[in-house]
């Protein structure tokens, strides 16, 4: 699995509309790209433009199937605006919980939230690594920096008992784009407007393991 892994994260600088182009280097060394703007597809590009829009209506129709209380027992973890400087989790093991807000298809649930599960973010520069090590769906991508009080997410889903991901690009069902927030201490989340399944908006909340 991590030489899958790190086969997706070198794959994370391919050319947006499909075609590749060889990793930027340093020094004559392979470095990740730092600017997500030339990793990202137009189509993720596109994700992440609608974000708001795609996260007002989610969360709206969540909250019409009944399910304010749960929302509003989260905190910040659903507030579009909330978002505190460093939006990078440091390395290391994390909880993570995903919650699903507005079905895509009728008679589907509007407001889904599964167990925590196990997840990992590696690397300490400019540019992270994060992978979800459990569960039937596992997103797994780098964090790019933006601003002081947000990240890029882009990145990639494997599903079911599949060993490898897909490398970024290659099936756009597949791949996955959206913003890293720092929402309090020790508390952050990746937010995915638009995801390929189940829901408009995916939100993974990342807590410490302990």
């Amino acid at each position: 699995m991590k030489r899958a892994v790190v086969a997706l994260m070198t794959a994370a600088t391919l050319a947006g509309c499909g075609g590749r182009r060889e990793p930027e280097t340093v020094a004559g060394a392979r470095a990740p790209v730092a600017d997500w703007r030339r990793v990202a597809t137009l189509s993720d590009r596109d994700r992440l433009r609608t974000w708001r829009t795609v996260w007002l209506d989610a969360l709206g129709r969540a909250r019409a199937s009944g399910a304010t209380r749960a929302i509003d027992a989260q905190g910040a973890l659903f507030n579009p605006d909330h978002g505190l400087p460093d939006p990078m989790p440091p390395a290391g093991d994390y909880r993570c919980r995903v919650f699903k807000l507005g079905a895509k298809a009728k008679g589907w649930r509007d407001y889904v939230a599964y167990p925590a599960y196990t997840c990992r973010v590696s690397g300490e520069g400019p540019v992270r690594m994060f992978e979800k090590t459990a569960g039937s769906q596992r997103p797994a991508g780098r964090f790019f920096p933006l601003r002081a009080a947000r990240a890029v997410f882009l990145g990639t889903l494997a599903i079911g008992d599949e060993a490898r991901w897909l490398p970024y690009g290659r099936d756009s069902a597949r791949d996955m784009a959206g913003f890293v927030d720092r929402i309090g201490d020790d508390r952050w989340r990746i937010a995915l407007p638009q995801p390929a399944f189940d829901s408009t908006l995916d939100i993974i909340e990342l807590v410490p393991a302990r």
